[in-house]
């Protein structure tokens, strides 16, 4: 997440120590050891210093996350980004395990041309890079009862090589009307469990979406298992692997489903569902560069939560953590003695680079 930067600085300083101390003829194993006693030594420093943080306190993890962002191009957006980081995070925290679970993963990221920044958008729900089947089918359907299926919804092919003759336009007739029935069954099937969306990871067959047209049912196919899996989260839906599977308990809800055009594009809004454990955030901006970079400043707000979230502890900024991790890191060091303590120091120093660069460039 963030502080890719800091990371970078301090294993390039650790590194750049090391070498001094190797010219000085230490030891490398005497300079590992210091380095991991320096290291286990700071874990606890920073404990000590540590500000513990209610996971459900949003304004501190709004400025948090307003925070990670301050260094970003997207910078006048900040508090926007930060907010909406939040919410998508406080939305997806997970504490059954009696531990507190935040998986980004679960936030779906989808960035779309146009508009500016602050028109990126938190859906609560998923959004999908998809059109809806078939022409005739509604472009909106509210209070959705949505079937997510990962089953064909076509004739199956038979796995072994088979012919079969047919001497009468009679027989030919049978034939079809008996792959229509099957079909319509299938339709049938579908009505029957009260759902009026279908969302299927696998093909659906043109005579099939003609009779879900009829009926007025919204069908979307070949998703990603991806998406089935959050869709499944966020809609409170099983995903089924077979009609027979299918009920009216299997089906998850969302208040709305509409198609959106944004530019030439169509995707798919399955908006407010009941408690959803998978969200979509849609990035908005002018051009391909301002989309990107806002992704990038987003993730970083997303980690900065999901890890106060979870572990509950916020140290200050600004390089004063580190300023004061060096002070303790001396004295500590002294407490070592032998060689291991030059390499102590040493770690101290790479530390306080961190104040020093920020002191430098300001």
């Amino acid at each position: 997440g963030d502080g890719t930067t800091t990371a970078v600085v301090l294993a390039g300083e650790l590194l750049s120590k090391a070498e001094e101390l190797i010219d000085q003829d230490v030891h490398p194993t005497v300079i590992i050891d210091g380095y991991k006693k320096a290291s286990a030594e700071a874990l606890q420093i920073l404990d000590s210093l540590a500000i513990t943080v209610d996971p459900t306190d949003t304004k501190t993890l709004r400025q948090i996350a307003s925070t990670s962002m301050g260094t970003k191009a997207v910078a006048t957006s900040k508090d926007y980004l930060a907010t909406l980081a939040t919410s998508a995070v406080t939305q997806v925290v997970d504490n059954s395990s009696g531990k507190t679970k935040a998986d980004i993963e679960r936030i779906k990221v989808l960035k779309k041309h146009g508009e500016g920044i602050e028109q990126t958008e938190l859906v609560k729900g998923i959004v999908l890079d998809k059109e809806i089947a078939h022409s005739d089918m509604p472009k909106r359907v509210e209070k959705a009862r949505i079937a997510l299926l990962n089953t064909k919804l076509e004739i199956e092919k038979t796995e072994f090589d088979a012919k079969i003759t047919i001497e009468s336009p009679d027989q030919m007739k049978m034939f079809l009307g008996e792959e229509e029935t099957m079909m319509r069954k299938m339709v049938e099937k579908i009505a029957e469990s009260k759902a009026n969306v279908v969302l299927s990871e696998k093909g659906i067959d043109d005579v099939v979406l003609h009779f879900l047209a009829k009926r007025g049912i919204l069908a979307v196919k070949n998703l990603s298992s991806g998406d089935m899996e959050k869709l499944g989260r966020a809609t409170g839906g099983k995903v089924v692997a077979s009609l027979k599977d299918l009920s009216a308990e299997s089906l998850g809800e969302a208040k709305l489903v509409e198609e959106v055009k944004i530019g030439d594009d169509k995707l798919l809004y399955i908006r407010e569902c009941k408690d959803p454990k998978a969200v979509t955030i849609v990035i908005r901006g002018g051009s391909e560069h301002v989309i990107e970079e806002a992704e990038r400043s987003l993730h970083d707000g997303l980690c900065v939560v999901r890890n106060v979230v979870e572990d509950g502890k916020i140290v200050a900024g600004g390089g004063s953590v580190e300023a004061e991790l060096a002070k303790q890191l001396r004295d500590f060091a002294v407490k070592v003695g032998g060689r291991e303590q030059l390499a102590v120091q040493c770690y101290a120093e790479a530390v306080e680079s961190i104040p020093v660069t920020l002191a430098q460039n300001a």
